[in-house]
């Protein structure tokens, strides 16, 4: 679910990487990254801050990216900015199958994490920057979660209170900031979980917002209310680790959290996920998903009405 649900995940699968189904950070919940502690792909999460990170094919690309990395972020800045109204800062680049994946993190809110593609030609050594593009409804997506968040900021704020005290009582932990600014192109994130939305519901906030970047906060919090979506619209995936190495992920912690998310109160009106991984993330796929990790997700999402 990081390379969540991704939320995604390709540009094919290979130049948005999984859009991070990681999203992807985004974490897939299909996303498998094999186990074994001897693995060299395996580092702790607290340790894991996006190096490493790869996609298909990217090797040529990953290099001409890097020496024209000015360039194609000089290009990316102008793209968000005069498609999606939006200013972003660049974080990381990431060589693909005909291009390169480009991570950024808006400035100010809305407040999401995102990508988008920058076309390489390897035999020319060529980057076509005048050709910047988005996966299809990729940034849309990010946006309007973010958009969501600044509407339903107060039942978001009980999730983001409940978590910050569990970290702080219980052995798990999340990403670092770091991994979440440079391989996460999960919408509106913290490092302990990621949103995506499905279905039209929220393209009205969208469409103002496009049409007014400016939009205050009241503006609207009064032109939207939870009336105007169905929870199954919009899905919260709380995606944690253990904080110890060697442990595996403890079950009754697990159904402890999953437990507190279904008798909680106040939370925003959506479908929630939990899943709990081991201390060990995958550096190449940036994914903590194995085959030990306890989840509770889609179809038997935790619906908050």
């Amino acid at each position: 679910m990081d390379k969540v649900f991704i939320i995604c995940l390709g540009i094919s699968l290979s130049l948005a990487g999984c859009s991070n189904l990681q999203s992807s950070n985004g974490q897939p919940d299909n996303a498998q990254a094999e186990y074994n502690n001897k693995d060299d792909r395996l580092v702790r999460v607290q340790d894991y801050t996006g190096e490493g990170y790869t996609l298909r094919n990217g090797n040529k690309t990953d290099k001409i990216a890097q020496e024209n990395k000015e360039e194609i972020t000089e290009a990316v800045e102008k793209f968000f900015l005069e498609k999606y109204k939006t200013e972003v800062m660049v974080h990381n680049m990431v060589g693909a199958s005909g291009g390169a994946s480009v991570y950024v993190e808006s400035i100010g809110e809305p407040h999401f994490y995102t990508f988008a593609i920058v076309p390489i030609d390897v035999s020319q050594k060529k980057v076509h920057t005048d050709k910047v593009w988005s996966q299809e409804g990729q940034v849309e997506n990010a946006i309007k979660t973010a958009l969501f968040a600044i509407v339903f900021d107060e039942e978001i704020e009980v999730l983001n209170r409940y978590l910050e005290e569990l970290i702080k009582t219980e052995p798990i932990t999340g990403r670092t900031h770091e991994a979440l600014e440079r391989v996460s192109a999960a919408g509106y994130a913290t490092p302990f979980y990621y949103t995506n939305t499905t279905g039209d519901e929220f393209d009205i906030l969208l469409d103002h917002y496009l049409e007014n970047p400016n939009v205050s906060a009241n503006e609207l919090k009064n032109m939207f209310t939870s009336e105007m979506y169905t929870a199954n619209s919009i899905t919260f995936t709380i995606y944690l680790y253990m904080r110890h190495e060697n442990l595996e992920p403890d079950n009754e912690l697990f159904k402890r959290i999953v437990s507190d998310i279904e008798e909680m109160k106040g939370l925003a009106k959506a479908a929630y996920s939990v899943v709990l991984n081991d201390n060990y993330i995958d550096k190449k796929s940036g994914v903590g998903y194995k085959d030990n990790s306890l989840k509770r997700a889609t179809p038997n999402n935790i619906i908050k009405e």
